[in-house]
């Protein structure tokens, strides 16, 4: 799914705004959440997941074509963890083998 497609989405489902209005509210949620992890926060979107930044430290790599050592710089990445409504939904069958497995425990 593109910008343009989440922005279409607003639109079409939200009603009562415009094309520009509903660009402009994708791109105000976007760019608050790059504020927000641009400032080290945690982003948590309940029934959603979280997003982390983790710092990661400089370490010995190799060159897959040559073989050659190479230094990896530090940098910081971005991980995402699903929460267990989005798992669910997901994965509907997990979901009742889960539900099942609680029952027999029991």
């Amino acid at each position: 799914m593109t910008k343009a497609e989440i922005v279409q989405a607003v639109y079409s489902q939200l009603g009562g705004f415009s094309k520009k209005e509903s660009a402009d509210l994708v791109d105000l949620v976007f760019e608050t959440m790059k504020e927000t992890l641009g400032r080290g926060e945690k982003i948590k979107i309940s029934g959603f997941g979280n997003f982390v930044l983790r710092d990661k430290r400089q370490r010995q790599g190799r060159n897959p074509q040559t073989g050659d050592p190479i230094v990896i710089t530090e940098r910081r990445v971005l991980n995402f963890k699903a929460s267990q409504i989005l798992k669910h939904a997901l994965n509907p069958r997990d979901a009742e083998a889960s539900a099942e497995g609680a029952l027999v425990r029991e």
